[in-house]
């Protein structure tokens, strides 16, 4: 089951979602025009889409390759779901 996390409940973010932990994940998708990308993550035993910024890129280069492998932390995002911060690379 793929998909994007959504907000359920009061606290905004799903329940299965630990904020502030770190993920494994993959880079989905980036458009560099808009800064905009998508997570491959898995959480709670089922893979979910989550939204990132280019600001979120841990090396400050603003740009990431579809397909790489990244460690993610997820927050509450604005609109009342989830994205991940800090998204840093892993060696090749």
């Amino acid at each position: 089951m793929s998909g994007p996390l959504t907000s359920v409940g009061t606290a905004g973010v799903p329940p299965e979602i630990d904020l502030g932990a770190v993920h494994p994940a993959t880079v989905r998708a980036f458009d560099e025009a808009s800064g905009l990308g998508e997570l491959s993550v898995t959480v709670g035993g089922r893979v979910c889409d989550v939204a990132f910024h280019c600001t979120a890129i841990a090396d400050g280069t603003r740009t990431i390759e579809v397909g790489v492998l990244v460690t993610a932390t997820l927050v509450a995002g604005r609109n009342g779901g989830v994205e991940a911060a800090s998204l840093v690379r892993h060696p090749v």
